[in-house]
């Protein structure tokens, strides 16, 4: 993990740590300062509320998610390879997932159990990853079921990640991805055929 510049980013980051693993409701304002070694007094200098938090952790992942699809565009060599990196994921994060689910699913799932205000915010990380794979598809040259093949990828990994929570199976997970990169290899030969 890259060290935090700041006592704003190291709260943030201890912030996003704790709300996946411990859930956003079950994590304080002193677990965030305990955990970050500060005083109460300089949390409330950073963020007045846990809100202003979540605000900042749903920025600081919003960023991440960015900047990691633009790091996939850039080191595959085309659109199935992007979307095959997205079908791994399931499998680089599993050890997270198995204990504490998928980090975006959970947040999105517990702020809309609370009605939160910020839960679009959160699901906008949804949007992000459902945009990209819709490009990456349409690049393959699925442009009309650019969307619906977006979504179907976004449902098999957020199924997988409850299973892989749930069961804690990893020959399920590496079956589940290895039948997703057979379905994509299809997908993506029709294409080139056309």
């Amino acid at each position: 993990m890259k060290k935090a510049n700041t006592t704003r980013d190291a709260i943030v980051e201890i912030a996003d740590t704790l709300f996946y693993e411990r859930g956003f409701e079950h994590t304080s304002f002193s677990d965030i300062a305990d955990a970050v070694g500060i005083s109460r007094g300089n949390f409330y200098y950073h963020f007045k509320s846990k809100d202003e938090i979540l605000d900042a952790v749903i920025a600081a992942r919003t960023r991440k998610t960015c900047d990691m699809l633009a790091r996939w565009e850039a080191q595959s060599d085309g659109p199935a390879e992007c979307i095959r990196r997205y079908l791994g994921i399931v499998l680089t994060n599993r050890g997270k997932i198995m204990h504490h689910g998928c980090p975006v699913g959970s947040l999105s799932g517990e702020l809309a159990k609370l009605d939160h205000p910020l839960r679009p915010d959160a699901s906008a990380i949804f949007q992000l990853f459902r945009d990209w794979l819709a490009r990456q598809f349409a690049a393959l040259g699925q442009v009309q079921d650019a969307d619906a093949l977006a979504m179907h990828v976004l449902a098999f990994s957020q199924g997988v990640a409850v299973m892989d929570n749930a069961f804690h199976d990893k020959a399920f997970v590496q079956r589940e991805v290895e039948r997703m990169t057979r379905w994509l290899a299809d997908i993506a030969a029709a294409a080139a055929n056309t």
